[in-house]
C-alpha cells in the first residue's frame, strides 16, 4: 500500500515538473524571439558575454543583467557599461576615465582582464546600459543554443517527448496495476 502511495505522489511530481519545464522553455523561447533575442525582466535586459574580458568578475558565456537607460552620460569612473561598438557589437567594460567638452560626455573603457584600455573611445550616445552585479555564470551558452534553429526546436519537442513517454509509462504501469488486481481477483474466485 505505501509503495502504491509513493508512486502516485512521485507519478504527479514528475509529472508536474516536466509540464512546467515545457511551459518554461516554450515561454522562454516565445519572448526570445518576439523581443529579437533579448530577453528583458523588470526592465534589465540579459546579455550573454562572449569573451574573457571582463573576467575573472564576470566569466565567459555568463548571463549579465544590465539595466537599459536612455541617457548615458551620467556615469562615472569605475561604472560598468554596456556599449555598442563601431562596428554593431556590444561590449561591457569598466569606465577608467571620463571626459566632458561643451558637445558631448566620452569614456575610456577597459576590460577588468585586458593590458590596456580600449583604443576607441566611447561617446554617451553609445551606451545603452549599466551593469549592476548581477550575473549567472555558464548559462550563456544555454541562452545561446535556445536562439539558435536546433536549440529552439529541441527545447520545444524535447519536453514534450518526455512527458509523452513518461505518460505512456504511467499508463502502461496503471494497465500492470489492473491485470495484476484482476489476477488476485480470478485466483480469490477460484478458492471459493
Amino acid at each position: 500500500m505505501r509503495s502504491k502511495t509513493w508512486f502516485k505522489w512521485s507519478n504527479h511530481i514528475i509529472t508536474a515538473i516536466l509540464f512546467i519545464m515545457l511551459i518554461t522553455v516554450a515561454g522562454i523561447v516565445t519572448v526570445t524571439k518576439i523581443t529579437g533575442g533579448e530577453p528583458e525582466l523588470f526592465g534589465y535586459q540579459l546579455k550573454t558575454v562572449l569573451s574573457g574580458s571582463m573576467e575573472p568578475g564576470i566569466q565567459t558565456g555568463s548571463i549579465i543583467a544590465i539595466k537599459m537607460v536612455e541617457d548615458g552620460s551620467n556615469f562615472q569612473d569605475k561604472d560598468i557599461i554596456t556599449f555598442m561598438e563601431e562596428d554593431n557589437k556590444l561590449v561591457t567594460h569598466r569606465i577608467t576615465e571620463v571626459t566632458e567638452t561643451k558637445n558631448a560626455v566620452v569614456y575610456r573603457t577597459k576590460g577588468d582582464n585586458n593590458n590596456a584600455v580600449d583604443t576607441s573611445p566611447v561617446l554617451a550616445e553609445n551606451v545603452v546600459g549599466i551593469y549592476h552585479g548581477f550575473t549567472i555564470p555558464y548559462l550563456g551558452y544555454f541562452i545561446d543554443f535556445t536562439q539558435s534553429p536546433n536549440g529552439s526546436i529541441l527545447l520545444l519537442i524535447l519536453p514534450g517527448v518526455l512527458l509523452l513517454v513518461y505518460s505512456g509509462f504511467s499508463i502502461w504501469r496503471a494497465l500492470a496495476q489492473l491485470e495484476d488486481t484482476k489476477k488476485s481477483d480470478n485466483a480469490e474466485v477460484k478458492q471459493q
